[in-house]
């Protein structure tokens, strides 16, 4: 979250608007990006860090859009933060462990972050919603992330993942046979 210094120059005949990149630093923010890809449903939520208590208020709201499912499968990231005891410690034993029952979570690799689509996600949003914008305060980023949301929801904005099994063996040349060992 920033705000600019000075404000941009506009294009005149035979030059370009010119705008200056120094600016003033108004804090961060954290963005939770949670999407059904499938069915182009998106949940972002943008809190002012991303602590074990916030969290916990993203795997609430989660599980209570969800309310009919009896399971949501969950990819997520190792987080430290990102587990059952964050649940614990904000809604205490029962209704926290109530919670993560709910969930089959599947962690993303540690170093395969690229095939992540929560990071396809943030692209999304980085590109449609934030684009070159600073944005000094956390409502504006709220109501900004909430109205893109509308829209991307009423689009029905799917991710649209190619990249399968049998690519992956392709591109990292594992072997799709077993190779049987010969006796000797």
């Amino acid at each position: 979250m920033a705000a600019r210094f000075h404000s941009a120059r506009p294009a005149r005949p035979r030059h370009l608007a010119k705008r200056d990149s120094e600016y003033a630093r108004c804090g961060t923010a954290n963005i939770f990006a949670v999407v059904e890809p499938q069915a182009g449903r998106h949940f972002t939520r943008v809190t002012p860090d991303r602590s074990a208590t916030e969290f916990a208020q993203v795997i609430r709201r989660l599980v209570t859009t969800y309310a009919a499912a009896r399971t949501i499968h969950l990819v997520m990231d190792n987080l430290s933060t990102h587990g059952e005891s964050s649940l614990i410690k904000r809604f205490g034993g029962r209704r926290g462990r109530s919670l993560w029952r709910r969930l089959t979570v599947h962690y993303t690799p540690k170093h395969g972050s690229w095939l992540n689509q929560a990071e396809i996600e943030l692209s999304l949003i980085a590109r449609q919603c934030l684009g070159n914008r600073r944005i000094p305060q956390i409502q504006r980023l709220r109501a900004e992330t909430r109205a893109w949301n509308t829209r991307a929801n009423q689009r029905k904005t799917r991710i649209r993942w190619a990249f399968t099994r049998k690519h992956a063996r392709t591109k990292f040349g594992y072997n799709t046979h077993l190779s049987k060992r010969s006796k000797t």
